[in-house]
């Protein structure tokens, strides 16, 4: 070795920056209910978006002479007691299921970020929209349910259709229905986050407060956003089951899972096959879902990530 390589200094190389982002998908991955729900999910949404592509039979076309058979080649879940074949209509009830639960939450998170971080930041109106909360808290929701889905079902059947009808109105009324606590959680945010140095560092140099709001509070309230969004669409989905069971839903020619449970109940006792798969498809999905938002929820809590 040379003196001169010897006596070089020896740069030393930068710490690789990490983001907060990196560091909740590693708490994320090492979460195993969080990557099994998560496996379970995309296998199920990979089924009911590509599935009909692979099994091409239409779930309306009906074979009385293959009516209430059991699993076989052909009906690899049975059919139904008009002959439907039973993966078809399971696979087109989840497509209809999946894009209620995710329509329905993203209204849901819309209305309640929004009444929480206005609660939250302007005190003017935070008692107005507390109140409001609380009277949606007290409401009975299933009856409530029910009765707007009688009063304007038939309405809306006749103006956008039977299918698209009833897609809008339990999409509604399901999201105009659970955005309470996600109001409530995000105001306890925002009640917080705006008393912190950089709020009151930007208030002092006389930011507006859209700027705010837009900048500064919804960047660091999308954590408990996003854990209410994942167990919205659980919440959607068992919503819009419990609403088509009741034969409230959708049209018994346009299957969902709660529509396939509704239909094939008077024939547990001949072929139980009819309410096991669309059962097990919602717990499925349900449970998926639920443990996502526990492993994101763990994932965002930056006490529980840095152990």
């Amino acid at each position: 070795m040379t003196d001169a390589a010897a006596n070089s200094p020896v740069t030393a190389m930068p710490p690789k920056q990490r983001s907060m982002w990196g560091d909740v998908w590693r708490s994320y991955r090492r979460h195993p209910g969080a990557m099994a729900g998560t496996a379970v999910f995309l296998l199920i949404l990979l089924a009911v978006v590509f599935g009909p592509y692979i099994h091409t039979v239409d779930p309306g076309k009906l074979d009385i002479r293959a009516k209430n058979i059991t699993m076989s080649l052909d009906h690899p879940m049975g059919t139904d007691n008009l002959g439907r074949d039973m993966l078809a209509q399971v696979l087109a009830g989840g497509r209809t299921s999946l894009a209620v639960g995710i329509t329905a939450m993203l209204l849901s998170m819309l209305v309640g970020a929004a009444v929480g971080i206005l609660a939250g930041y302007f005190r003017r109106i935070d008692g107005a929209l507390m109140r409001v909360t609380d009277l949606f808290l007290a409401l009975p929701l299933l009856p409530l349910l029910l009765v707007i889905t009688m009063l304007f079902r038939d309405t809306l059947r006749a103006a956008i259709g039977p299918e698209s009808g009833i897609f809008v109105l339990i999409v509604f009324i399901i999201g105009i229905t659970s955005w309470m606590n996600t109001a409530r959680i995000v105001r306890g945010e925002v009640l917080t986050l705006k008393e912190r140095e950089f709020v009151l560092a930007a208030r002092s140099i006389g930011t507006r407060n859209h700027r705010i709001l837009t900048r500064h509070i919804l960047p660091n309230v999308l954590s408990p956003i996003m854990v209410s969004a994942t167990l919205g669409i659980a919440n959607a989905i068992i919503t819009e089951s419990a609403l088509s069971f009741l034969g409230l839903g959708f049209p018994s020619d346009f299957p969902t899972w709660g529509r396939l449970l509704f239909d094939g109940a008077n024939f547990m006792t001949l072929t139980p096959s009819r309410v096991i798969w669309p059962g097990l498809a919602i717990s499925l999905t349900v449970l998926s879902v639920n443990f996502m938002g526990d492993g994101l929820r763990d994932a965002l809590d930056p006490r529980i990530r840095g152990r």
